[in-house]
């Protein structure tokens, strides 16, 4: 029996990427296969980070080509290439940012700043470029949260900002800029300029994702934001009580009314566990989170435990994941990280740039 191509991606289809669950034949991430004799070559393109995977699936894929009859050596090379997605219709993409995440609730204290640091740790320990701004113009928590609450931007050229750097994230904040005592007593179109120039004129550097801790609330700065940012997809961070469900609906809806997808749901808080006796407790009810999925349609990412290490690591100024990546919590940011990622790679790819501009001159 001949060597084919036909054969060998037909083997390819018996495995399924283990976070996606399909196919690597269907969902087109096979590339430039060749056949030499009896030896086969091939590079397997994922639309996601996934550093911590790679030899795993490249062990796999090699195995389902070595058991085509015929088959010799086999070559095959796993790689991740992210690229940008579509975002609201109208609205241009961010230069040197790929795509944006909004992290947002309907409510403050449900965990939204420590679930923003967290999802962009673990995009970053899987291999991605990824930037963190600061929106909360009142209360920001992200200079501290990361460890560098003293730091201050630099500016090289006068007009733009160079973002600060920590944990391997590219962050900003108007935290950097203000006393940390100094309260924010700016009205809402204010506070959404500020924001504005943060995001538009921070050299942001090649970014995979830019995760953006969103302020809480629905109102002013919220809906201009979401409006005005080219936001690829947004999360959605609440806790199991009825009350932080009910803000966090409105949070869910408003991105809906403005054409941003909902990427998933995020449930802090969802159980206790006694330090002392292990014994759990959900204190602020179960099953919210996976119950408002179901309600709207929209993915359950994972819940998270009210744990006082989780605090105390993000006062610290080093979030679980980078100050336990091997621990159980840090495993499961990870695990919504990548959900997140997955979410975005299945979006619409932007196709503005193959468009020419068209520009109308008298002549």
């Amino acid at each position: 029996m001949s060597l084919t191509e036909q054969s060998i991606l037909d083997s390819l289809r018996q495995y399924a990427d283990p976070n996606t669950g399909k196919d690597y034949v269907t969902s087109r991430a096979v590339k430039n296969l060749r056949l030499h004799g009896a030896d086969v070559s091939f590079d397997i393109e994922l639309g996601y980070p996934a550093a911590s995977q790679i030899d795993t699936i490249r062990q796999a894929v090699i195995a389902c080509a070595k058991s085509v009859p015929g088959v010799g050596n086999v070559s095959a090379n796993v790689f991740t290439r992210i690229v940008a997605h579509a975002v609201q219709q109208g609205v241009k993409l961010l230069p040197g940012v790929k795509n944006i995440i909004a992290v947002a609730s309907g409510k403050g204290g449900v965990g939204k700043s420590t679930t923003s640091a967290n999802l962009a740790l673990a995009l970053a320990a899987e291999g991605a470029t990824v930037g963190i701004l600061d929106a909360d113009i009142y209360g920001p928590s992200q200079p501290q949260m990361l460890g560098i609450g003293d730091s201050q931007p630099e500016s090289r050229d006068g007009k733009t900002m160079e973002p600060l750097e920590a944990h391997g994230l590219q962050v900003m904040s108007i935290g950097f800029l203000v006393d940390v005592e100094t309260p924010m007593v700016w009205r809402g179109p204010m506070a959404t300029q500020a924001l504005n120039q943060l995001l538009k004129e921070t050299n942001w550097r090649d970014l995979d994702y830019l995760v953006i801790d969103m302020p809480p609330g629905t109102g002013d700065i919220q809906l201009t934001l979401s409006q005005s940012v080219p936001v690829t997809g947004a999360v959605i961070v609440t806790t199991p009580q009825d009350i932080a469900l009910l803000d966090a609906r409105k949070g869910l809806k408003m991105f809906e009314k403005v054409g941003v997808p909902i990427l998933g749901i995020v449930e802090n808080m969802s159980i206790h566990i006694c330090s002392q006796c292990g014994h759990e407790e959900h204190i602020f009810g179960s099953g919210g989170g996976a119950t408002m999925g179901e309600d709207y349609g929209v993915p359950f990412l994972g819940a998270l435990p009210l744990d006082i290490q989780i605090r105390r690591e993000a006062d610290g100024g080093t979030p679980t994941v980078a100050a336990d990546p091997d621990g159980r919590v840090a495993q499961v940011y990870k695990e919504i990280a990548r959900k997140v990622a997955i979410a975005v790679a299945e979006r619409q790819k932007d196709m503005s740039h193959k468009f020419p501009s068209i520009v109308v001159q008298n002549t």
